[in-house]
C-alpha cells in the first residue's frame, strides 16, 4: 500500500432531537444536500484516501469544499480524496435517506482506498438509548464489512465528533463501541476528537451546529498532528 501521511442535559438533548429531527443536519437533508459523487482528485499514482462520515466530514458549514478538514489534509498529503459523506447520517440514523441503492460502506469499498477514515457516530446519539442495541450491532457489522472487503487498507477510526460543550452519556458509550470495533478489525483509533472544537463558539458556523472555516481548519490541524504521529 502506498501511504503518507446529567437531567438538564438529557432534557436538552431530547429537545434537540425533536427540533433537529434525528440528526444534526436535519435542515440540510434532501436532494440538494446529498454529498458529491465519490471521485478522486485525479493525481496519477497518488494514494486514495476515502472518508466514511456525516456532515462534519462532508464539510457542512464550510464556505467551500476545499475548506473542509478532509480536503485540507488530503491536499497537504497529496492524496486522492474520495468523500461520499452524507448530512445527518449515523450508523443507524437516516440510513433510509441515502440515494436508492446507495450505501456509504459500499461506496468507500468501491473506491479501493489505500487509507480509510471512519468518522461516524455523532447523529446516533439522537436515537439513544432507545436504539442502543441497533447502533452497537450496526457498528459491528460496518467495521466487519469494511475489513473483510479491504484487508490491506489502513483504516483510521476517529472518535465521533461533537458540537456542544454539554456531552450526553451516550457519546461516551458510542465512542467506546467504535474504539472496541476498531481494535477488533485491527484499525487505528484517534481518540479525543469530540473535544477538538469544544469551548470555541467562534469556530461554529451561523447554524450553531457545524464548524465554520476556522473550525474545520482546527480539526484539520489536530487530525494532521495525529496522522504525523502515525507516519501518515
Amino acid at each position: 500500500m502506498t501511504s503518507r501521511r446529567p437531567a438538564i442535559l438529557i432534557v436538552a438533548l431530547v429537545v434537540l432531537a425533536v427540533v433537529i429531527g434525528g440528526g444534526v443536519v436535519r435542515a440540510s437533508l434532501g436532494p440538494s444536500a446529498q454529498s458529491e459523487s465519490p471521485a478522486d482528485t485525479g493525481i496519477p499514482g497518488a494514494p486514495v484516501a476515502a472518508f466514511y462520515g456525516d456532515s462534519y466530514t462532508l464539510g457542512t458549514g464550510a464556505s467551500e469544499r476545499g475548506k473542509r478538514w478532509s480536503s485540507i489534509i488530503a491536499a497537504d498529503r497529496g492524496w486522492n480524496e474520495v468523500n461520499p459523506s452524507v448530512n445527518g447520517l449515523g450508523f443507524v440514523n437516516n440510513r433510509d435517506r441515502l440515494p436508492a441503492g446507495g450505501d456509504l460502506v459500499d461506496a468507500v469499498i468501491a473506491s479501493e482506498p489505500d487509507i480509510l477514515f471512519v468518522t461516524m457516530g455523532l447523529n446516533d446519539n439522537f436515537s439513544m438509548p432507545a436504539r442502543a442495541d441497533e447502533v452497537h450491532a450496526a457498528i459491528v457489522a460496518d467495521f466487519a464489512a469494511l475489513r473483510r472487503a479491504l484487508p490491506e487498507t489502513r483504516i483510521i477510526v476517529v472518535e465521533p465528533f461533537w458540537y456542544t460543550d454539554e456531552r450526553p452519556q451516550s457519546l461516551a458509550m458510542i465512542s467506546g463501541w467504535v474504539a472496541d470495533e476498531a481494535r477488533t478489525i485491527g484499525a487505528e483509533s484517534i481518540e479525543g476528537a469530540s473535544h477538538w472544537i469544544e469551548g470555541h463558539p467562534e469556530w461554529m458556523a451561523d447554524d450553531g451546529l457545524h464548524p465554520n472555516d476556522e473550525g474545520y481548519a482546527e480539526i484539520a490541524r489536530r487530525m494532521s498532528e495525529e496522522l504525523d504521529r502515525r507516519g501518515l
